[in-house]
């Protein structure tokens, strides 16, 4: 264990957790970009190594930002695309990193799963 702080009042050290980084983890939407289908608030669950598929739900970093979007891939290139017509679509170079797809979603109490 590494000691990361150390005083007479306290004592906090680093200790190895057995969660691993591609086990999912559960984030909670902080805007009204996705809704009707992921009103803010509501708590979604991110596999961190699902693979990405067309019209899936994905959190995506794209220059320098973390993304919740629709992904879409047609003829033309790839998309993030808001579910909310007040937020504009992302047209996506090379330069994006999937960071997780959406399995499932909590909406007060009833899950619904990707």
């Amino acid at each position: 264990m590494k000691n990361i702080m150390n005083d007479s009042k306290t004592d906090i050290t680093d200790m190895h957790s057995d969660c691993g980084a591609s086990e999912p983890y559960a984030l909670q939407v902080t805007d009204d970009s996705m809704e009707s289908e992921f009103p803010k608030d509501c708590i979604v669950i991110i596999d961190p190594v699902a693979s990405c598929k067309n019209e899936d739900f994905v959190f995506v970093e794209y220059d320098g930002v973390r993304w919740f979007r629709k992904f879409i891939e047609n003829e033309t290139g790839k998309y993030l695309i808001p579910l909310n017509d007040l937020y504009p679509e992302i047209k996506l170079d090379n330069s994006y990193d999937i960071i997780g797809v959406v399995v499932q979603k909590n909406v007060n109490r009833k899950i619904t799963h990707y």
